[in-house]
């Protein structure tokens, strides 16, 4: 059975730091992207916020979150981290994980793949 099951969201303040934590299982990984997109209230685009490619590790970020954000893996645990620092209420939004065939210049896993089921984020004074 594919998974991909996130945690780590919450509320924050401004200028506060998460980590969400996404973890694959029941598929190969080994030529996969694994990534997080965002969907902000209000809005019906998903934007790409940040995708790895497993194999090589080459990772991209969209330009609102870079140098701000971090995303990582873990290959034993078959698990990401995206390491949010700095929020802002911008980055308010349900945050998804994803898997892909490749990654977007802007952070979007890409091609056909699976999603998980969310995990909300509120940066909020």
């Amino acid at each position: 059975q594919v998974q991909l099951v996130e945690s780590g969201g919450g509320l924050v303040q401004p200028g506060q730091s998460l980590r969400l934590s996404c973890a694959a299982s029941g598929f190969s990984l080994e030529y996969a992207t694994l990534g997080f997109f965002r969907q902000a209230p209000g809005k019906d685009r998903r934007e790409g916020v940040s995708c790895i490619s497993w194999r090589d590790g080459t990772t991209f970020y969209s330009e609102s979150v870079k140098g701000r954000f971090t995303l990582s893996k873990d290959n034993d645990k078959a698990t990401v981290y995206l390491q949010m620092n700095d929020l802002k209420s911008d980055d308010t939004a349900v945050y998804y994980c994803a898997s892909g065939t490749m990654c977007s210049g802007d952070g979007d896993p890409e091609g056909s793949g699976f999603i998980g089921q969310g995990t909300q984020v509120t940066v909020s004074s």
